[in-house]
């Protein structure tokens, strides 16, 4: 098992994925996966922001706090990885959202039907 201090190397092709904007491949990826796991395993399988307020939820995601497009090299580091409940997730990308809304229709009553 991997220590917090352990630096592993992001394959080039990965790499090379990620700066084409293909963040697919990564998150695809074993070695990707690998570390998914053990970082889920290091929370606890717990919502780390639930968690700081006193609250408990299941962690479904694992998140790159300093972002994976903006910092490929620190893709694999696991003191940039954190557990996340879907919920804190979608918080943390509000930029996704803004992509979803901006595909809805709008809606002329609440009942959106």
């Amino acid at each position: 098992m991997l220590e917090e201090g352990d630096i592993i190397n992001l394959p080039k092709k990965l790499l090379k994925a990620i700066k084409a904007g293909n963040v697919r491949k990564f998150y695809k990826s074993s070695i990707w996966q690998a570390i998914r796991k053990q970082v889920l395993i290091r929370d606890n399988h717990e919502c780390q922001k639930c968690k700081e307020k006193g609250k408990f939820s299941k962690a479904d995601c694992v998140h790159h706090i300093k972002h994976l497009r903006e910092f490929p090299l620190l893709a694999l580091v696991l003191s940039n990885l954190i557990s996340l409940c879907n919920s804190c997730h979608n918080e943390e990308h509000p930029e996704k959202l803004k992509k979803y809304r901006a595909g809805q229709e709008e809606y002329i009553t609440e009942e959106r039907w």
